[in-house]
């Protein structure tokens, strides 16, 4: 699938202009032409653009004269992919260029070929350049591998639906508990289409204030609002050609979700504080831990969205729904952690497995996982015992008859810890704070006045 997307092309020469513009919108890349320095400036302080192709010689000011600008005044992952035209004789002007950050030079006079051939070079280039900023952002994430372990009848259909899913670009809606891997399901999706190659990006729609989420979601140009100094493109246009996934759909408020309806129905929407509409091609995946449904019926959610999001509905099922998969997933956060940690590999002692099976991780497999980073920080031996292992949930289920897990004598302190960095990460928001744990907000409340925690 070729790179799409913005070109700024500049040059005083008209009809040069009009044939180069006409050969890249053969090209599907969207076009916008300026015939001086001036009118390119004014263009691109009022919307985004992938690549900017310039001419150096030009009336007012030269090309190498803009390229220095931009890249005095815009950073470096806010600007364009610059090309500079150049004839022969300013050969030197277009190495100039490149110092100051252009892509690359075209030297007159060039094929048109040339010219395609360097815009695609450098869409693909913009395109990575923003993909690894979101990889780099994301490599901190409680969930930073994309596979789906497990072995159980549930998870085998889940794959499955996963497989027959990607081959399509459906609108996919994933419901579960906290903490049992949405994401995960919408990576796999991602990473099995046809699109793979394009940009995933991630929303949390309920961890982004509601002034900010429109923004975030489809950008805006300089002077929209209060602090809008540079143009910023939104997520939607930063996933186009790839996969959206808003995560906590749920949260959103109902002027978003009207704003959403319609770039699931139309693929199009305005920055803020622009008139112009931009298009789009991606999937969108969303997730929810709510009853949408509920939601809908209390009108807090809208029955037109909540069927355009779940043309495709998976559904995640709860750790304690799939028992069998609990030692499959204790093994493989043994080794990751241990690996983290700088430690040899780790065994169970007796007793611990079956401890651990008969649990029912209200917090699901991210309980578990956190659960497992805190024991392997503790063991103190070669095996992890009864005594290294420490919840932050619930009691176990009450039907299995069996004792609490036993505490360390310095469990209360990596609980304490534990929760103030969580706080931290959080920002001091509770309910991101209890995600990130594992554990319910009610469980965290018990826990902040156990501990005297403000």
């Amino acid at each position: 699938m070729k790179p799409r997307g913005t070109v700024l092309l500049v040059d005083d020469e008209e009809k040069l202009v009009r044939n180069l513009g006409r050969a890249l919108r053969d090209e599907g890349h969207e076009v916008a032409t300026a015939t001086s320095a001036a009118e390119a400036q004014r263009l691109l302080s009022g919307r985004p653009f992938d690549v900017l192709v310039v001419d150096n010689r030009m009336p007012d000011r030269t090309g190498l004269e803009l390229i220095r600008d931009l890249s005095g005044s815009v950073p470096e992952g806010e600007r364009p992919q610059m090309l500079l035209m150049t004839a022969h004789a300013t050969i030197e002007s277009a190495i100039e260029a490149m110092r100051l950050g252009a892509f690359d030079y075209l030297q007159k006079p060039f094929e048109v070929e040339e010219l395609t051939v360097a815009v695609a070079r450098a869409m693909e280039h913009q395109r990575l350049r923003t993909q690894n900023r979101y990889l780099l952002s994301e490599r901190d994430e409680e969930f930073n591998h994309y596979g789906i372990v497990g072995r159980s009848r549930a998870i085998q259909d889940l794959l499955g639906v996963v497989e027959q899913v990607a081959a399509s670009k459906s609108t996919v809606l994933i419901t579960g508990e906290t903490g049992t891997g949405k994401e995960l399901a919408a990576r796999a999706i991602h990473d099995r289409s046809a699109q793979r190659e394009m940009p995933l990006i991630k929303v949390n729609c309920a961890a982004i204030p509601e002034s900010l989420l429109e923004s975030e979601l489809f950008g805006h140009v300089r002077g929209a609002f209060t602090g809008a100094t540079t143009n910023r493109k939104g997520r939607f246009a930063l996933a186009d050609g790839g996969t959206l996934f808003l995560d906590e759909i749920g949260t959103m408020v109902p002027f978003l979700q009207a704003k959403l309806l319609r770039v699931l129905q139309e693929r199009e929407f305005e920055p803020l504080g622009s008139e112009r509409t931009e298009t789009v091609d991606l999937r969108v995946i969303a997730a929810t831990n709510r009853d949408l449904r509920q939601m809908v019926s209390e009108g807090r959610f809208q029955e037109d969205l909540f069927y355009r999001l779940s043309v495709i509905p998976i559904h995640i099922p709860a750790l304690r729904e799939r028992r069998d998969d609990i030692p499959l997933l204790v093994e493989h956060f043994l080794a990751k952690h241990a690996a983290s940690a700088g430690k040899r590999a780790l065994g169970l002692a007796p007793g611990v497995a079956d401890q651990l099976a008969s649990y029912d991780w209200p917090g699901n497999v991210r309980e578990l996982e956190n659960t497992i980073e805190r024991a392997v920080v503790l063991a103190r031996g070669p095996s992890i015992t009864l005594a290294d292992i420490s919840m932050l949930g619930a009691a176990p289920a009450a039907s299995t008859g069996l004792p609490s897990l036993k505490l360390h004598a310095n469990v209360e302190w990596v609980e304490r810890e534990t929760i103030r960095q969580a706080l931290q990460r959080a920002l001091g928001v509770k309910k991101d704070a209890a995600e990130i744990l594992g554990v319910s907000q009610r469980a965290l409340s018990y826990y902040l006045s156990k501990y005297r925690i403000d």
